[in-house]
């Protein structure tokens, strides 16, 4: 391991649209933020395809275009992008220190965290393969629902997440169909009593997905009642898999305060941890939101709240 080591004013970890505009907002203020973008350059942005509820953009713009964006914007301004991963942190005293690939040390006054989260799936072939199409695999009904206004659809999931996207598509949808392995629903009793009380919504108790049928898109799903062995093909053009997200923050694990999920902790109505001088902005710290355009929402407030404290601690 090399000693390499350099001190900075600002460093942000993470580089989907939380870490981009914390970029923009603190090189704008001087605080000559450097960014490691990690294992996923751009976020979950990179694996989406149409992106049409982000202001500013009339006609849409596919996902990994808007990331570029976001990072022609934070260079233009100064920020220093750099493609690497954390191997470790240590925030127990100041300035912290923050390794990356394991051989160059930066010591940095004020931390931003905005590593954001990644979707669970349910890893079976024609998910994964559909999903990587964009052939009508989601994880998010509130930004693909849209796609599908009018047609069928299937949800899978049966807590709180997949009980509010699924009366959200039924908004939009023809029928929905919630895939629910159990033969009940794990979320709260007024959720349940929504979904239930949703004409168009069919609850499918005790059913797994087999397989997600099509070539190049979305045409049907095979299902299996789990205590039966019955299976059943529905007749789909969209798929949603709502059975939650992982925050990416296994690295900062004994180092800041996060709740039971492994999401960061924040003092609500700031993007402040429970350390002085780091901040968590984004879907780390968000998962009841988790837009693109409320991280990037919380960036800018991480930028800000780092610029104010590193002036109060009066370092310029």
């Amino acid at each position: 391991m090399s000693n390499q080591s350099e001190k900075i004013k600002c460093l942000i970890i993470g580089s989907g649209p939380a870490g981009y505009t914390a970029a923009i907002y603190a090189a704008r203020a001087d605080l000559k933020p450097v960014m490691i973008a990690g294992m996923e350059p751009g976020g979950q942005l990179m694996t989406t395809t149409e992106v049409e509820n982000y202001p500013g953009y009339p006609k849409g713009i596919q996902g990994p275009e808007m990331m570029e964006d976001f990072r022609k914007q934070a260079e233009r301004f100064g920020t220093d992008i750099r493609y690497g991963f954390i191997s470790s942190v240590d925030f127990s005293s100041r300035p912290f220190k923050v390794v990356v690939d394991e051989k160059q040390t930066i010591l940095a006054e004020a931390v931003i965290i905005s590593t954001g989260a990644t979707a669970k799936w349910l890893e079976i072939e024609s998910e994964q393969r559909l999903r990587k199409l964009s052939g009508g695999v989601s994880a998010c009904a509130v930004c693909d629902g849209f796609f599908f206004k009018g047609q069928d659809v299937a949800i899978v999931g049966g807590g709180d997440t997949a009980a509010e996207e699924a009366t959200y598509l039924s908004k939009l949808c023809r029928k929905v169909y919630m895939i629910v392995r159990k033969d009940f629903l794990r979320a709260s009793k007024a959720m349940q009593r929504r979904v239930e009380n949703t004409a168009n919504i069919e609850l499918l108790y005790n059913h797994a997905t087999a397989e997600v049928l099509g070539e190049t898109g979305v045409t049907g799903a095979l299902v299996k009642n789990v205590k039966t062995g019955a299976e059943r093909k529905i007749d789909i053009t969209g798929f949603f898999v709502a059975i939650g997200h992982q925050p990416n923050t296994s690295i900062f694990k004994g180092q800041i305060d996060m709740d039971e999920q492994g999401y960061i902790k924040t003092i609500p109505g700031t993007t402040k941890t429970n350390i002085e001088g780091v901040f968590a902005s984004g879907d780390v710290q968000d998962k009841t939101y988790r837009q693109a355009v409320t991280a990037a929402g919380s960036g800018c407030m991480a930028a800000l709240d780092a610029e104010r404290w590193l002036a109060l601690m009066g370092i310029h």
